[in-house]
């Protein structure tokens, strides 16, 4: 059967290029949110700040099964579109939809409970309890939303809509960007909730672009339709979801815990260096951005390619995703360790706190060109329904490398050693990611070359080179 992918075909540069870059707009907006909650709370004090904090690595691990709900439909949509079912593709997205709906129900139910107890395990003090609980309370309620939103863009990322994709979170940032003024500070009739508004605001943003992500599914090649739930092949569904989706939301959010169990490191420092950490971590967040972008665009290159027996195109499409993002996170990274203390002043006056994100940034930021080339491989892996590749090197960074790491350096050089583990987990988790990706993509080109060979047609390996 011919393939029904788009990316199948045509120059690998193009593909990623035009992927990437509306992905681009879409995550710098999704990640501005952060930005605008920190600025907002901040100017309600240092408590406030502190709170939001604490709360930043919980909300954005939180959001990575989200992600992980994303990367698994993107998988299996993409696969099945490049080996041309068509049908096939909806029935796995409208599966994939279902399951994150019942996964967002739970995940609420749980984090609604349990709120006191986790960030109690992170140190945080009794003093910023209340201000931690009116944001999660709501946020936590209003969780299922982020799912089900997630999982419509998910069918969106497959079928390589890049555009649609990205409105979703376009919408929902500017969403924020309206409400949290309004809910947080207060305008006109409206009185402030302070920390609470940021939630609240968070919560309303969702269910407008859950409404938005339907709108454009029903709209694209790929629709969400009721009568392709059947349960003949709900159980394969499952299995292809949870096979891919399952490892994936692990994979992309053992990365904030691993923020969030360093941020329980800092707080034997005292709040003002979580403070500084976390208004650090929301300006690295941003300047990622193009890294998130690639490794979101990335998955319906290589899974289409993959499925329709073009792994070399694949193998391509990871080299230059790789290359990209050692080059860009390098230069990068200069930029923020020149003006760290200009950067870190946007987000306090405080001068500990300053101090604190400006030693964060000259220490971490020489690891962000291989933190992107780790979350493009795990994409790349991820795509190809290798996700349990990713979740090892996943979790073995942050529990073999950064924990202990964080632990051994912290003791000897305070702060500063807790800012060189996240670094060391960088530059040794992407090493290995990629390597890993690599070598599997060869592999695959290894077999493609050996189909052409046998059938006496040019290899596409060739081809794409």
């Amino acid at each position: 059967m011919a393939s029904t992918g788009k990316l199948t075909s045509g120059s690998i540069r193009y593909h990623l290029f035009h992927q990437t870059w509306p992905n681009v707009f879409g995550v710098a907006a999704l990640m501005s949110i952060g930005i605008i909650d920190a600025y907002f709370v901040g100017q309600e004090g240092p408590n406030q700040l502190a709170a939001i904090s604490f709360i930043f690595p919980i909300i954005t691990a939180l959001s990575s099964l989200g992600v992980g709900v994303i990367v698994g439909i993107n998988s299996v949509v993409s696969r099945a579109l490049g080996r041309g079912e068509h049908d096939l593709a909806e029935t796995r997205g409208l599966q994939g939809f279902v399951i994150a709906a019942i996964a967002g129900l739970g995940i609420a139910a749980l984090l609604y409970l349990f709120q006191g107890a986790l960030f109690r395990a992170m140190n945080a003090g009794e003093d910023l309890a209340p201000l931690i609980r009116a944001y999660m309370t709501p946020y936590a309620l209003g969780f299922p939303f982020v799912m089900a939103m997630m999982s419509l863009n998910g069918m969106l990322r497959g079928q390589g809509a890049a555009l649609r994709s990205s409105a979703i979170l376009l919408v929902n940032a500017a969403a924020n960007w309206v409400l949290d003024p309004m809910l947080i500070a207060g305008w006109g009739p409206l009185p402030g909730y302070g920390i609470a508004g940021a939630a609240y605001a968070s919560v309303i943003a969702f269910g407008l672009a859950g409404i938005t992500a339907f709108i454009l599914l029903q709209t694209s090649d790929l629709k969400l339709r009721l009568s392709r739930f059947s349960p003949e092949g709900w159980g394969e569904g499952v299995r292809a979801l949870v096979r891919v989706g399952g490892p994936a939301a692990i994979s992309n959010s053992i990365n904030p815990i691993g923020l969030a169990v360093l941020t329980g490191f800092l707080a034997t420092y005292g709040k003002d260096a979580v403070a500084g950490y976390g208004a650090a971590g929301r300006l690295q967040s941003f300047a990622v951005v193009p890294l998130l972008a690639l490794s979101g665009s990335i998955g319906a290159i290589v899974g289409q390619n993959w499925g329709a027996e073009q792994e070399g195109r694949a193998r391509k499409a990871l080299l230059y995703a790789v290359g990209f993002a050692v080059v860009y996170g390098t230069a990068i990274a200069a930029i923020l360790v020149i003006f760290a203390r200009t950067f870190a002043g946007l987000f306090s006056d405080s001068a500990p706190v300053v101090d604190a994100a400006a030693h964060y940034l000259v220490i971490a930021a020489w690891g962000y060109g291989l933190y992107g080339a780790l979350i493009v491989s795990n994409g790349a892996l991820n795509a190809i329904d290798k996700a349990s590749n990713a979740l090892m090197v996943s979790v073995g960074r942050v529990l073999l490398v950064m924990v202990p790491a964080a632990w051994a350096l912290g003791a000897a050089f305070g702060q500063g050693g807790v800012f060189g583990a996240e670094l060391a987990a960088n530059l040794i988790g992407g090493s290995i990611a990629f390597w890993i990706a690599y070598r599997v993509l060869r592999g695959g080109a290894e077999k493609e070359r050996a189909r052409s060979a046998n059938a006496g047609a040019p290899s596409n390996v060739q081809a794409a080179e």
